[in-house]
Order: structure tokens, then C-alpha cells, then sequence
């Protein structure tokens, strides 16, 4: 896409007025998207009000619609819940309530709304803008307003941005809120899994949703659940049985405990609910298992926003500001939503029309239909969960007689064995027989290999680390030896979860293939390091879980710098030459600066962060946080920036330093990563079978084409597979970092939320797309 950029600059919002409010149930990162609309807001020159408690305080006015500076959204980021309130309010479902809001919106000249709610909120936002014309004439005929402010405020812009845990909400891939809620679901089965475990017990969990599996869907898959109960996807007549004989059957397999998840929606095929106490009655009368219910409850829509959530809130909400000043009264009301990694613009009541779609099917009986309205991402999730959860027994299986390994290579990262399990019951659904190689390359050199079940990997995904253990060596300097035991154990493909020695050690696996036929089958690398620097993936699994880890430490040190006062921080995080964990750390934590190799700095850029620190002390916001990337400056190391902070800041400001280390590599997966290695995983060992298939010629595999070396990864808004020759043109082997990375443009929202000036390319952003309704093929093709 050759295009000029288009940058911000030229949009003005001098002379315009934003009214921002949350409405509906609350969810985690509200407030963040709150912050930066606010901030946005402010930075384009408009006007920014809170609307106190939703619709309610629209309606009533007063106090409740206020204007606010800057620093009226300082320190809410890493708060939960909604700091300006929501309220149901049955007041502006009446033509006169909405009268009265719109009387109170004219007064302070407000013609421009952010929403964020669920879609109740926004269809209610829809319909108030549709009558808004109607309403001014009729304020004008009983003499309230004069006909200059029915011309001056003619038209109502409205955008919605989706608040909502249950992530129900057709057209985005996560709203703000689901993430967090399902941190909060993974907690708790986490520490419920040990007593779980010591007692021999089966436990029913119920999670939130309301009519949308989602929440109980990826924590099932996040957890490995035994059996999952959700609307969208009835299980089948009989289903009594079959559940207790596969309860049973773990049992007998030596497993110790049970879980079930149930969503709040959950119906059998006949449109009946199925209750978690249902669930546990029947568990307790046929099996007699110790069984335990735990209804999770508002514990889903508390405590702070993960990282996920606050990056997302940020993001959509600035685009949300730049989404009302382009708007013209003919533009439709738009959502602004999350597509992969891109922020995308959508026409609210599609959105809204596509979600009672859903709701209308499942009604009807059409489960087949609902699960594909709910969209490809939910889909992909369902048929997953599928293929990992039930076992077939062994005389179903098919038999290929193929045989493939399994590697961890490079440095530990969360999430890693959520992959490997991924792998290996994938694999032998599809009749492989798997290979679990230890300790890398070394390990596969010395032998170190042995062939892995279905059960033993039960319960990996909620392990941090690597338990087949991982190292750094290269495969170069042992090709020969590698080459014998690939030979032995008879192995026809290949596949390493790692981060970017895994990346090199194909490279030189497939550079010795004229050497050694023994390389000569399918290899896949899925990518797994806290660094996010594999070229040819946006992500890698681990790095949400390093930035869930650093984003918590930031919230704890600004805490301890807010009481002391006056106090800067310098934070130094990990990732190599990669600037992805301070980048996206710092914009999460709401950091002042970030210090990254990508982004070239001097002395000059130092002194005036300096400045900008300084000046930010004579307000009430008394702390500093600045996060630099490890190896971002051979000369201006932590120590350095931290001694010429302390001497510039002398008299107004005091300085600590904190370097973060090894933490970030270490803990248990957060939902996303367990998730994500679980779905790439999947999918690259289904790439594995079809070049097995391919490749098989005379009784043996041969693939040297390089085509049959590749990189799984997820490109926008699709996951790719990439050959790893040709990423070679996309890599700085040097500073081991993509050439090009997506997330450098966010750089400038950072800069913005913390006053800086700069510019900011919106090119990617600005054109409406329609809700796109996928063929049941796509599920199979890209997305995650």
C-alpha cells in the first residue's frame, strides 16, 4: 500500500464539544478508554465532559455533566470498574428523557458522544441520535432553545466503543473488559485445581456471560476443562452419559481431578437451562465423585485491567476521538472495534443487528448458525476445544505411521507447553505417533528423546516454563548427531516452539538439507519468546504474560512514587534489541517515556524528557515512571539515564531505578498466551499432516523445497505460515528484530496520553468496513 500518510494534524477539534459516558454492566478498562478519549480529546483542541452515571446522568444534568482538563484522568488506568459511574436508566428509554438529555447535551454545546457500554447502551446511543433533529425542534417549540442553537447543533455524532466481560458483541474480535474477566476466571481455576488436586475432587465452575459462551469457552480451552456447557452449543441427546464416562475415564487414567465449566447461559438442545447444580447432582448420583460448585460471580468484573485490556481501551479510544472528527452528519454511527491487531471502524447497528442475529438462532434451535454469527475467532475456539478435550479411543484412531517431534528452543516464555500439549494431542488425533525432544538441540544430539502420550501432558497449559526444558544452542555445530537421531527414531517432521534461535535453527536445519537427507521433511516453528522479535508474527507466545508481569510492577512502583511525591522511576525491561515489552508496557502503565532501540535517541531527546518531567511536577500529578528497553543505547545505559535524571532533577525531583529481570519469563500463562499457543499449536501441527500427506513418496518423506520450512505466524489479522527463507529479507540478523514491526505506530499514542507533542499517522484508520460475514472455510484459513 503505497499511499501518502495521513497524519492528525490537519483534523481540529477547536470549537467542538465530546460528552464521554459508560453505560450498562461495568468491565475492566473502561477506564482507560475513558483516559484517552479524554486526553485525545484535549489534544486536539475540543472541549472534553464527563457524563456522570451513564444515560441517568444525561438525563438529570447539573453536576452530572461536567467539563475536565488533563489531569482529571490521572492515575485511573490501572483501575477497575468505571470511575464516572453507570446506571440502568429506565428514564431515557421515554421521548421525554431523551428530551431532557438533549436539552442538558445543547446547553453546554455537546454535539459529539463517546459511548462505551454493551449493545443495549449503543442502540439506545443510535436512537437518541436518529431523533436528535426531531428533539431540537420540539426543545425550540416550547421555547427552551432558539432557533440558532437548533441550526448551530443540527447534528449528533456518536461513536461506540464495546464495554462489555462477556465479549458478545458482533463485529470486534475481544471488547474491552473480556480479557481481564477471563484473568480473573484463570486465577481462580488455577488455585482451585491444587485443592482440587489434593482431594481427589470434581468441581463445577460457573462463569458469567449471559447468553454468550465465550468467557467459559476460552478458560475451558485455557485450562484444559474436562467438558464445558455453553449456549451457543448444546451438547447432544444423552449427553449425561457420555459426559460421566469420560469423567470416569480420566479418572481411571490417573488423573486426580475434574473440571467442568459451565456458562450462566447454558441450555441443552431443547432450549432447557443447565444449572451448575444440575451438573453437580448428576456427577455426585452416578459416579459418587466428591464433587464442589463455586459460582464465580461479580469476582469477573473486579480488579484492575491486564495489559491486553488497557492497550485495546487506549487504543480504541483515541480512535474513537479521531472517528468524531472526521464524522459528517451523513455518516452512520460507528464502533470502533479490534480486528487481529487492527483498529477497525464498523456501523453500529449492523454490529447490534448481527448480535440479535445470534441470540434469534439460538432461540430458533439454529446452534450451527449462532456459532457462526458470533464470528471466526469463536468458531476457531469451539473447534479447538473440540479436538483437544475428548480423546478417541485408540481403535478409532487413523494410523500414518508418520512420526513427529516436538522442541522447545531458546529462552523460557509462558505458555510454551500450552503449545506443546496442543501439539502432541493434535498430532495424535491425526494418527502420528509424537516425540518429545529435551533440552533443545543439545538434547536431540545427545539422544535426549522419547515418545509422549495424551496423558502426559495433561495439565500443561497452566505451567509456566518449559517442561521439556529449552536451551539456546544452535543446531549447527551438532548436524551430524541430529541428523543420527532424527535416523533411529525414524522422525518425518519437525516441529520447534522457541523464539529467535528457533528462527535460526531452521535456517540452518534447511541450509543442511544438500548435506543430510535426514532434513529433508516438514518443519514448522511456532513462535514463543517474552522478546515478540520473531520476523513474520505480530506475536509470540509469552510476550502478554512478560507484560501482564511488568505492567503489575509498574502499578506497584507509581503507587509507591505517588506517596512519596515528587519521585521518578526508570524501569528497565527485557526483550534484546526488541522494543516491544517497553513500548507496550509503557503504554499500559501509563509511563512518561520509553527508551527503545527502534526509535533512535540523544542527549537532546533526554533533557527534554527532563523538562517535560519537571514541568509535570508543578501539577498534582507528582510521580514520573520512564521505561527503557535493555539494550536500546550502548551508552546511555540504565545507570547513566538514571545519574543524569537525578543531577537535572535536583531540587524538584528524586530518582529510583528498578531492573526487572528474569520475572519477566517466569509465571503461570495468562489467558491469552495459553489460548494462543493452544490455537497456533493446533493449526501448525495440522500443516504438519497435510505436507506429510504431500511429501510421502516410495514409503518415505522427502520435502527439500522451501516451502516445507516454515514460520507459523499471526500477520494482522490472519494466521500466516512463511517460509523461513524468504523471512530472511524481512530480518536484522544483527540486532535479532524484524525489519519492520507493527506496533512502532502505536508509539505516538503513548506520546500523546503522556503530553507530548507529535505526529501520529492515521492512515490505517478512517475507513468505515461493513461486519463481515465469514464462510465456514474461513474458520479453517486465518484467524485466530
Amino acid at each position: 500500500m503505497d499511499h501518502q500518510p495521513k497524519f492528525f494534524e490537519n483534523l481540529s477539534g477547536t470549537g467542538k464539544a465530546i460528552g464521554v459516558l459508560t453505560s450498562g454492566g461495568d468491565a475492566q478498562g473502561m477506564n482507560a478508554a475513558v483516559r484517552a478519549v479524554v486526553r485525545m480529546g484535549i489534544y486536539v483542541k475540543a472541549k472534553v465532559y464527563f457524563v456522570y452515571e451513564g444515560y441517568q446522568g444525561m438525563v438529570d444534568g447539573g453536576d452530572n455533566i461536567v467539563e475536565v482538563s488533563w489531569e482529571s484522568v490521572s492515575s485511573i488506568l490501572q483501575v477497575g470498574g468505571t470511575v464516572i459511574g453507570s446506571a440502568r436508566c429506565k428514564s431515557f428509554r421515554t421521548r421525554e428523557g431523551r428530551l431532557q438529555a438533549a436539552y442538558n447535551l445543547v446547553q453546554r454545546g455537546i454535539t459529539n458522544l463517546c459511548v462505551i457500554g454493551g449493545d443495549g447502551s449503543l442502540t439506545g446511543a443510535n436512537l437518541f441520535r436518529e431523533e436528535w433533529s426531531g428533539l431540537l425542534e420540539e426543545l425550540s417549540q416550547k421555547g427552551k432553545i432558539d432557533e440558532e442553537a437548533v441550526k448551530k447543533y443540527a447534528y449528533l455524532n456518536i461513536v461506540g466503543m464495546v464495554g462489555s466481560i462477556d465479549n458478545d458483541f458482533c463485529g470486534t474480535d475481544m471488547t474491552i473488559g473480556t480479557d481481564s474477566a477471563l484473568h480473573r476466571i484463570i486465577e481462580v481455576v488455577d488455585a482451585i485445581m491444587t485443592t482440587a488436586q489434593s482431594h481427589q475432587r470434581t468441581f463445577v465452575l460457573e462463569v458469567m456471560g449471559r447468553h454468550c459462551g465465550y468467557l467459559a469457552l476460552v478458560s475451558a480451552l485455557a485450562c484444559g476443562a474436562d467438558w464445558v456447557f455453553i449456549p451457543e452449543y448444546p451438547p447432544e441427546e444423552g449427553w449425561e452419559d457420555s459426559m460421566c464416562v469420560k469423567l470416569s475415564e480420566n479418572r481411571a487414567r490417573k488423573k486426580r481431578l475434574n473440571i467442568i465449566i459451565v456458562a450462566e447461559g447454558a441450555i441443552d438442545c431443547h432450549n432447557k437451562p443447565i444449572t451448575s447444580e444440575k451438573v453437580k447432582d448428576l456427577v455426585v448420583q452416578r459416579l459418587g465423585f466428591d464433587t464442589r460448585v463455586t459460582i464465580l460471580g461479580h469476582v469477573q468484573r473486579g480488579g484492575t485491567p491486564s495489559a491486553f485490556d488497557r492497550i485495546l481501551a487506549s487504543r480504541m479510544g483515541v480512535e474513537a476521538v479521531l472517528a468524531l472528527l472526521e464524522a459528517t452528519p451523513d455518516t452512520p454511527a460507528c464502533v470502533v472495534s479490534l480486528s487481529g491487531n487492527q483498529a477497525v471502524r464498523l456501523p453500529l447497528m449492523e454490529c447490534v443487528q448481527m448480535t440479535q442475529e445470534v441470540q434469534k438462532a439460538m432461540d430458533e434451535g439454529r446452534f450451527v448458525e449462532a456459532v457462526r454469527l458470533r464470528g471466526r475467532s469463536f468458531e476457531n475456539n469451539l473447534n479447538t476445544y473440540k479436538l483437544l478435550s475428548h480423546k478417541k479411543p485408540d481403535a478409532e484412531l487413523p494410523k500414518t505411521n508418520f512420526n513427529v517431534a516436538v522442541l522447545n528452543v531458546g529462552a523460557p516464555a509462558a505458555g510454551m507447553n500450552a503449545a506443546v500439549r496442543a501439539a502432541v494431542r493434535v498430532g495424535i488425533t491425526e494418527g502420528h505417533k509424537m516425540f518429545a525432544v529435551i533440552d533443545g538441540f543439545e538434547g536431540f544430539a545427545r539422544g535426549k528423546i522419547k515418545e509422549i502420550s495424551w496423558g502426559d501432558v495433561g495439565g500443561w497449559t497452566g505451567q509456566g516454563g518449559s517442561i521439556l526444558g529449552t536451551k539456546r544452542t544452535l543446531p549447527a555445530k551438532y548436524l551430524e548427531k541430529i541428523a543420527d537421531q532424527m535416523r533411529t527414531n525414524n522422525i518425518n517432521a519437525l516441529m520447534v516452539i522457541g523464539g529467535f534461535e528457533a528462527y535460526l535453527g531452521l535456517l540452518e536445519l534447511s541450509a543442511a538439507r544438500e548435506k543430510y537427507d535426514e532434513f529433508c521433511v516438514p518443519m514448522v516453528m511456532v513462535p514463543a519468546t517474552v522478546s515478540n522479535n520473531v520476523p513474520g508474527s505480530d506475536f509470540s507466545i509469552g510476550a502478554d504474560t512478560a507484560l501482564n508481569t511488568i505492567t503489575d510492577t509498574c502499578d506497584r512502583i507509581k503507587q509507591s512514587a505517588s506517596g512519596t511525591k515528587r519521585r521518578v522511576f526508570i524501569i528497565e525491561t527485557m526483550g534484546g534489541y526488541c522494543g516491544y515489552l517497553a513500548n507496550m508496557g509503557a503504554l499500559a502503565a501509563g509511563a512518561d517515556a520509553a527508551y527503545i532501540f527502534e526509535e533512535q535517541f540523544d542527549i537532546r531527546e533526554l533533557q527534554a524528557n527532563v523538562e517535560h518531567l519537571t514541568e509535570k511536577m508543578k501539577t498534582s500529578i507528582q510521580r514520573g515512571l520512564v521505561l527503557r528497553n535493555e539494550n536500546c543505547n550502548e551508552n546511555y545505559t540504565t545507570d547513566f539515564i538514571y545519574q543524569l535524571y537525578s543531577e537535572e532533577g535536583k531540587g524538584v525531583f528524586d530518582c529510583r531505578k528498578n531492573v526487572l529481570g528474569h520475572m519477566q519469563q517466569g509465571g503461570a500463562p495468562s489467558p491469552f498466551d495459553r489460548n494462543f499457543g493452544t490455537k497456533i499449536s493446533a493449526k501448525a501441527m495440522q500443516w504438519i499432516s497435510k505436507k506429510l500427506k504431500e511429501t510421502y513418496r516410495k514409503g518415505k518423506v522427502f520435502a527439500n523445497t522451501d516451502d516445507s520450512v516454515c514460520l507459523l505466524g499471526m500477520r494482522r489479522r490472519n494466521l500466516v505460515f512463511q517460509p523461513v527463507a524468504e523471512l530472511k529479507n524481512e530480518t536484522d540478523f544483527v540486532h535479532r528484530i524484524p525489519m519492520e514491526q507493527w506496533w512502532l505506530k502505536l508509539r505516538p499514542l503513548m506520546k500523546i496520553l503522556a503530553k507530548y507533542k507529535t505526529s501520529y499517522d492515521v492512515s490505517d484508520s478512517g475507513q468505515l468496513e461493513h461486519v463481515a460475514m465469514h464462510s465456514p472455510k474461513e474458520a479453517e484459513t486465518g484467524a485466530i
